[in-house]
């Protein structure tokens, strides 16, 4: 009886066992058997093409008048299948390869070979192949065992003719079993002699797209990446709606640029509009590259042609919230609730952030609860945190913190500081410095904790603390940009060791060059050199990168001292607007009365 060429030859080879109730059941002991060994006869078995009956001891095949088979047949085949029931798998090797020997019985040699399989004995299993075959040449299943096992004992050389064979035999499946090629040779170590065999195996049907495909399979895993997409070109040539190869060979573009990648779908898709799988690797790509809104418009297509998939409805979500459409990211998000996507964490999360954004803070905490797990645990934490802190539940706030795990050092040095945040807002700086400062006692070394209680100690009145916890950082990580111009600017802010102050800021920039808050401080530490035109340029350069409330006072008093005096009241005045109650302009404007 054949069999087909299927998927995994291997698997087909390995999976006669299921003919065997109760076979590999473990003895009653409850110990695992020793392992089989393949034992040799006495005298060499016949090769496959060697004559029936020739050689002689008593593993031979013996002629009919010489022997009765029958009773041997039933007896040993019983021996063999109930010591194998039982787990001694060293007698039922024996008893089922000696009996195919014996026999040459197709149905009886199948059976050895798939025990000597399943005992790991593929040395043995390989002889017994060889006589199956040699038995029922026409034989796919025998020459599909055969097969299976050239590869498991890595006898590549030998299987291009077995498999040639299996491929011509089964014109039907022969797309099938090419592309199915590269998954029966996935055991071997030696891509390049995998390369070599798919090639040859494939070049008889040059015709296929399958053919091509398989052998850019085989490229790709043999690290010949040019091969691999010539071939998936010819592929799509002949094919020219093929989705799988379209997407292989994105996946090769990508690898040297992704925007190759993004033309290459586009230009499949426009011909396809129905590849779903493609347009989805090409959104995928297209968020890669922040291009945001030609993402959502493929989202949205696959969303339209299926709306309950998960995989798009959460992207869409996502997109929808990063553009400020609230209302879709809303309706995206719930529809996973009580689904079965698998981050119901991250969905509560996002839902957490829109209801404290719309300024429902129990629906927020709710959700933020519901995180329990993933990369946004700690956020929504803090998070619930600090809106307990501003309806004034301070001490339930810092509870919510203690009694959340961090998983590692990095986790517990962020929930610190997220405390050490809320006590600040609570207008308890002293409190937050003592927090930092317990938890420096422990992590001396910290540079996070360094940096924050250094910022704290300042705004306590301490500046002598933060120049302490600055230099320290810096001894630590001498071009941490922030510490640089932390230390930098709190010199130049009170008008101390400016040139030292200037170079530290100076550095920080060269780090950071484009940190508007570092340009800020270069130009308030020309500023007080008296550098005023430069400091001028400096702080219009820091405004225009970003339009904060602080670097808009220090612009204002350069301009006011230039004699520009419009200019300035403009800045100051247009900034306060923007920023209401801003304790640093409107310490400005007093200084300057204006």
């Amino acid at each position: 009886m054949d069999t087909k060429f299927s998927a995994t030859a291997l698997a087909l080879a390995l999976g006669l066992c299921l003919t065997a109730p109760g076979y590999g059941a473990e003895p009653a002991t409850g110990k695992k058997p020793p392992p089989a060994k393949a034992t040799a006869p006495d005298q060499p078995s016949p090769r496959a093409d060697e004559p029936m009956g020739s050689g002689a001891g008593e593993n031979q095949p013996l002629a009919a008048a010489e022997e009765n088979l029958l009773p041997r047949v039933v007896f040993q085949s019983l021996v063999g299948d109930i010591a194998l029931q039982r787990g001694n798998t060293r007698i039922g090797l024996e008893a089922w390869s000696d009996l195919a020997r014996r026999t040459r019985d197709p149905k009886v040699l199948a059976r050895a070979v798939e025990v000597a399989t399943l005992t790991h004995q593929y040395p043995l299993a390989l002889e017994l192949s060889r006589l199956w075959l040699a038995a029922e040449p026409d034989s796919a299943r025998a020459r599909q065992a055969q097969s299976s096992l050239l590869v498991l004992t890595n006898r590549l050389e030998e299987l291009a003719p077995q498999v040639a064979a299996l491929l011509k035999s089964d014109p039907d499946n022969l797309a099938n079993n090419l592309l199915h090629l590269n998954r029966l040779l996935a055991r071997h170590q030696d891509k390049q002699a995998v390369q070599r065999l798919v090639d040859q195996l494939a070049a008889p049907y040059d015709n296929l797209p399958e053919a091509h495909f398989a052998m850019a399979e085989a490229a790709t895993n043999a690290g010949d990446e040019i091969r691999a997409r010539t071939e998936l070109e010819k592929a799509l040539l002949l094919r020219p709606d093929w989705e799988a190869a379209a997407l292989a060979r994105a996946q090769l573009q990508v690898r040297r640029a992704v925007p190759e990648a993004i033309a290459g779908l586009t230009d499949f898709i426009g011909k396809n509009p129905a590849a779903s799988d493609a347009r989805l690797a090409l959104a995928r790509l297209l968020i890669a590259e922040k291009r945001y809104d030609e993402a959502r418009q493929h989202f949205n297509e696959l969303l339209k042609s299926n709306p309950e998939n998960l995989d798009v409805i959460y992207p869409v979500a996502i997109l929808a919230l990063q553009q400020g459409d609230a209302k879709t990211g809303r309706e995206q998000l719930e529809k996973l609730l009580g689904s079965k996507f698998p981050d119901q964490s991250a969905v509560h999360f996002y839902l957490g952030l829109l209801d404290q954004e719309e300024k429902k803070p129990e629906a927020a905490i709710a959700h933020f609860q519901q995180v329990t797990s993933g990369n946004q645990y700690l956020a929504a934490r803090t998070r619930a945190a600090q809106i307990l802190s501003q309806q004034g539940k301070s001490q339930e706030a810092r509870a919510l913190l203690h009694n959340t795990q961090g998983g590692n050092a990095s986790e517990r040095t962020q929930l610190t500081l997220a405390e050490a945040q809320l006590l600040r807002d609570a207008g308890q700086p002293d409190e937050a410095y003592k927090v930092l400062t317990q938890a420096l006692a422990s992590q001396p070394d910290n540079p996070d904790l360094l940096y924050d209680a250094a910022l704290t100690a300042e705004r306590n009145g301490h500046p002598e603390w933060l120049e302490q916890h600055l230099q320290h950082l810096l001894k630590l990580q001498p071009d941490h940009a922030h510490a640089l111009n932390a230390l930098g600017y709190s010199w130049a802010d009170r008008n101390q060791r400016l040139p030292e102050a200037y170079e530290l800021i100076s550095r920080a920039l060269t780090l950071l060059p484009d940190d508007p808050f570092i340009t800020d401080s270069l130009g308030w530490v020309q500023y007080r050199l008296g550098r005023l035109e430069e400091a001028q340029a400096t702080l219009e350069r820091a405004y225009k990168n970003r339009a904060d409330p602080e670097i808009a006072a220090h612009l204002g008093e350069v301009l006011w001292q230039l004699g520009r005096h419009d200019e300035a009241r403009q800045t100051l005045t247009e900034a306060l607007r923007q920023n209401p109650g801003n304790d640093v302009l409107a310490a400005t404007i007093k200084k300057l009365q204006l």
